[in-house]
């Protein structure tokens, strides 16, 4: 049987199994060598020889097994923040003395330390209660590194996966706080005794995260009695305290929903005859809503609204409110005068005092306080004259002393009667009717060919038309722009109301948030 040298162990180099001589100069050379690795095999069979792997390695059945229970983190794979997941490289760290593993050096060639797989000699069932693998355990089985003294150590490497409980309240400013939960799956604290290592994960070797800036692995020792059974069990906890790295989120979430926020309030300064205001609000509406669904789709499900997802809604709610408001203005602006008469608070509040208060006038118009006052005077004294008139007066639209051509003579009518009526024209140019006859020594009447009263009174009627076309159709004007202003008013009141609202609800969200951004 062919022994190798201790830096050959375990191993048959091809280059000596190829050259025949080459192994024995090398015998030569390294005499003792044979010899070490004689001790080592002689240790291994003594060892095992009589050794149970299901009894637990204490001289007295009474005590406990003192496990040192460690942790090292070496990278945070992926949080799954839908499943509520945290995916992580650990290495395990396990120390523990086994009596039945001690030897003499002194024996054994100053044999130190030897490796054995973990299936070959007793180990704790140590498990991570709040795994979501399929596999349960995720660690790989190395091979377990065993002093003279008995003592133990064993540091399995895995990928673990372990559930998260996702706080979303201020994503994506959010911390999370991850656990891992360890402990011995069937052995109380009367079997085996819990003892960390350290106060907190050993951190020496982390790949950093693009996504998640660590923050600490603190560690804490649990002791729970369970009403089942009076022994306490014990459990080692890690905690893997993460902060989200926010500046991804920042560019690509809040900006651009700012972004389009601001091009809605942009949409009140169009012009109503455009025809482009409500096709621009509801096309902000719809991508407001697939930012929304995005987020959606990032967040887990849960009743808990998370600060983004307030603030989109305010965002949303604020640009559907401008599609209304938008829909009034040019409902306001295409109002005419047959089909609309303007109410007095429409009046009082859209011409007359959001104008004064946001400093807005027609072209050759001031509006003050003052001016205001002297509007609603006039409007009183309109309204009492209107009222002193008499019946036919309000009629007609004309004053008491105007009588309707109607009443003028007709041309068979002898002139010199006492009792008809003659037209003259008084300093205003209109002409008058008066039932009463001028002086006799001035015929007024004789001055005029037969037929010509009628005539007047003919030119008259056809004046007093042209003339009420003329004020309806002023009238009319006049009301159809007292509609586009105080649509022109509503649109401007809606810019500054929506603009702040916008610039408060994004100040808000940012000084809510625990840390704005993290690089």
């Amino acid at each position: 049987m062919l022994i190798y040298p201790l830096s050959w162990r375990g191993q048959q180099p091809r280059a000596i199994k190829s050259n025949p001589y080459l192994f024995f100069l090398t015998l030569w050379l390294c005499p003792f060598g044979a010899e070490s690795g004689a001790h080592e095999r002689r240790l291994l069979n003594d060892l095992m020889a009589n050794y149970n792997k299901l009894e637990r390695p204490v001289i007295n059945e009474s005590d406990a097994v003192v496990l040192t229970f460690g942790l090292t983190l070496q990278q945070i794979i992926d949080v799954d923040e839908k499943n509520q997941l945290l995916t992580a490289n650990v290495w395990l760290n396990l120390e523990w003395t086994d009596v039945n593993l001690r030897w003499n050096e002194s024996e054994y060639g100053q044999v130190a330390d030897i490796r054995m797989p973990p299936s070959s000699i007793w180990k704790p069932d140590i498990l991570m209660y709040n795994s979501a693998s399929e596999a349960f355990d995720g660690t790989y089985p190395t091979n377990v590194v065993v002093l003279s003294n008995g003592g133990c150590t064993y540091i399995p490497p895995g990928i673990f996966k372990s559930t998260c409980k996702i706080d979303i309240t201020w994503f994506p400013f959010d911390d999370q706080n991850c656990d891992m939960k360890f402990g011995s799956w069937t052995y109380n604290g009367f079997k085996l005794d819990f003892q960390l290592k350290d106060d907190e994960g050993d951190l020496g070797t982390y790949v950093l995260n693009g996504e998640w800036d660590l923050l600490g692995v603190p560690a804490k020792r649990n002791e729970v009695i369970y009403e089942c059974c009076p022994e306490p069990y014990l459990d080692i906890t890690f905690i893997i305290k993460i902060r989200r790295r926010t500046l991804y989120y920042f560019f690509n979430l809040i900006v651009p929903c700012v972004l389009i926020a601001s091009m809605a309030v942009l949409g009140f300064t169009l012009p109503p005859d455009s025809g482009e205001k409500l096709s621009l609000g509801v096309t902000i509406l719809l991508s407001l809503t697939i930012f929304l669904n995005t987020v959606s789709a990032i967040i887990p499900i849960t009743s808990d609204s998370p600060l983004i997802g307030t603030y989109f809604n305010c965002i949303m709610f604020m640009v559907a409110s401008s599609v209304v408001t938008t829909i009034m203005i040019l409902n306001y602006h295409h109002r005419l005068a047959d089909t609309h008469e303007m109410p007095d608070w429409v009046r009082v509040l859209f011409l007359q005092w959001i104008p004064w208060f946001l400093r807005m006038s027609r072209p050759g118009e001031k509006i003050t306080r003052k001016t205001i006052m002297m509007q609603n005077k006039m409007k009183e004294l309109d309204l009492k004259e209107k009222s002193s008139k008499s019946l036919l007066a309000n009629v007609l639209d004309m004053d008491d002393d105007f009588r309707p051509s109607s009443t003028l003579p007709h041309s068979h009518v002898h002139p010199h009667h006492p009792s008809h009526a003659h037209p003259q024209q008084n300093n205003g140019g209109f002409i008058r009717v008066s039932g009463s006859l001028p002086p006799p020594a001035e015929d007024v009447s004789s001055s005029f060919p037969p037929g010509a009263h009628r005539e007047l009174s003919l030119i008259l009627k056809e004046i007093k038309i042209i003339t009420d076309k003329i004020r309806d159709d002023e009238e009319s004007a006049a009301i159809e722009n007292d509609w586009k202003f105080a649509a022109m008013v509503l649109d401007r009141l809606c810019l500054i109301v929506f603009t702040l609202f916008t610039i408060v609800a994004t100040v808000a969200v940012l000084a809510a948030a625990p840390h704005v951004i993290v690089t």
